[in-house]
């Protein structure tokens, strides 16, 4: 029996613009409803039967909400039994795994008519807990009790290396490697920050015209971007507020796959079809000390390359782009990889307008990619792109492909994963009590709130042995040097020292100076 033919039938976005209590609507709401929407954008006049014959559903992992069984849930409401259900891990990478996965599913006949949704209603949730409406008035029972707005960046860092150096979010991440990415390429400070400003410049004028972006309607000017000060305070060193991801957004999409011979039986209009053509994705380290370095991304890297290999193309034959794009450094990678001018594209990069501005949406920032390049491509705006799906810090990685065109090979749909789930690559040796003379590796700074210098992080590499360590800033002017936008920090020589080891020998933390220390007192 021959293989069947994946492709996308049907896609839908929803957005709930409203932060008043009595508008909340949880994300299962938004999730059905996008389903049902999707089901209409097939155009299938045998609607009954499609949906009778959902026998799938795939949901990304939602921030907003902990439900018990959210895929049982939207089951239940959309009245279809299911052979599959899935709840995803967090990540932004997974919109494209669950795509490929559906894909791969219907391919090999375990799947007729597969879902795959996800969304956040961080903006409503955040207006109910500011009104002491927790948890919001008529939302399901959750999974466990929720005390209040949850955000990657105020949760425990835990004990670890980066823990113990107060790092490890990913507003902390991402800036090692703008800064490492930027050193590398000796690019200066202000040339940098002003790239960065081009190019989120040019991904809000996107989210302004898209209807289903969190800023649409709103002009916000390349120069806005690079101006540092009041409402777009310098978060992490060099990233202003508008490079950072925004997730605070009520917003659910989703996408509706199942072979051509069941379209055909349904009806569905040629017009409609998107064919999947093929997925990749790996990750690095979760622990960021263990990354190869600060200036490439092996994940992204191979994500794509494979990606690209499993659907047989090449660059050449990719029309339409969407880099993940939760700070600057993502699509620089990603695309400077895929030897596109990111600054100047010659073709399109987004399709959303980057989490800045058309939203962060959690973990579900890719699946709005897909619905739109999937609406893109059927007006005739391109014939193949490519989604970038990133989560973490620049740690798990998905890549697909999709098209007007089936697989130009004639063979069906990959059977089976093209990575290992994990990059084979070597790391420095780490070292935990490091003392005397060290290098600047990476670095970035957080900013309190009155736009003062709060911490510094450093991951730098010791002189005599060559080793990695973390440590903080051990005084008051190597903070202030390491926010110099005009000196560059990296490669700079100082010293590094640490706490004493605890008691029970738990690490002390470090600390690295430009000031010399008398090596008899470290």
């Amino acid at each position: 029996m021959a293989a069947a033919v994946p492709i996308i039938i049907g896609v839908a976005d929803v957005i709930n613009r409203s932060t008043r209590v009595e508008d909340a609507k949880e994300p299962a709401d938004l999730m059905h409803q996008a389903i049902l929407d999707a089901l209409e954008d097939t155009s299938s006049p045998k609607s009954e039967l499609l949906k009778a014959n959902i026998d799938s559903i795939d949901t990304v992992n939602t921030w907003t909400w902990p439900y018990p069984d959210l895929p049982g849930l939207l089951a239940q409401r959309l009245g279809v039994n299911l052979v599959h259900k899935h709840m995803s891990p967090h990540g932004g990478n997974q919109p494209g795994l669950l795509f490929d996965e559906a894909a791969r599913r219907i391919s090999k006949g375990q799947t007729k008519v597969a879902v795959v949704t996800g969304g956040e209603a961080l903006a409503s949730l955040g207006a109910c807990a500011a009104a002491g409406k927790l948890p919001p008035p008529g939302w399901s029972p959750s999974a466990s009790e929720v005390s209040g707005v949850l955000s990657p960046t105020t949760r425990d860092l835990g004990s670890d290396l980066g823990g113990l150096h107060d790092i490890g979010a990913p507003i902390h991440i991402y800036p090692l490697y703008e800064n490492g990415y930027r050193a590398y390429r000796k690019q200066s400070i202000s040339d940098n920050h002003h790239e960065s400003a081009k190019i989120y410049g040019d991904f809000a004028k996107i989210a302004e015209m898209h209807p289903y972006a969190w800023n649409f309607g709103k002009r916000v000017s390349e120069e806005t971007i690079a101006t540092v000060g009041g409402k777009n305070r310098m978060i992490c060193f060099p990233y202003p507020l508008l490079m950072n991801a925004f997730n605070n957004v009520n917003l659910a999409g989703a996408v509706i796959l199942t072979s051509t011979e069941f379209a055909e039986e349904l009806g569905v209009p040629k017009s409609k079809w998107i064919y999947a053509l093929g997925g990749a994705g790996t990750q690095d380290s979760t622990y960021f000390w263990l990354r190869p370095n600060y200036y490439s991304s092996p994940a992204i890297t191979q994500s794509l390359d494979a990606a690209l290999r499993v659907s047989n193309l090449s660059t050449a034959d990719i029309d339409i782009y969407d880099l993940y794009s939760c700070f600057p450094i993502v699509p620089k990678i990603a695309g400077h990889h895929l030897g596109l001018d990111v600054v100047n594209p010659s073709k399109p990069i987004t399709v959303l307008g980057g989490l800045t501005s058309f939203g962060g949406a959690g973990n579900n920032y890719s699946m709005h990619a897909i619905t739109e390049m999937t609406r893109k491509l059927r007006s005739g705006r391109g014939s193949t792109g490519l989604v970038l799906a990133n989560g973490g810090s620049a740690t798990y990685e998905h890549a697909i492909c999709i098209s007007v065109r089936p697989r130009t090979s004639g063979l069906p749909y990959p059977d089976s994963a093209p990575l290992p789930m994990f990059t084979e690559v070597t790391a420095p040796r780490i070292d935990e009590s490091p003392e005397g003379e060290a290098i600047i590796e990476t670095y970035t700074v957080s900013f309190h709130r009155s736009g003062k210098p709060e911490l510094a992080y450093i991951v730098g590499r010791l002189t005599k042995s060559d080793h990695r360590f973390v440590a903080n800033h051990g005084d008051e002017q190597t903070l202030s040097y390491l926010c110099s936008t005009s000196d560059e920090p990296i490669g700079k020589v100082g010293w590094v020292f640490c706490d004493k080891a605890g008691a029970k020998g738990e690490m002390g933390r470090c600390y690295f100076t430009l000031q010399k220390k008398d090596s008899s007192k470290l």
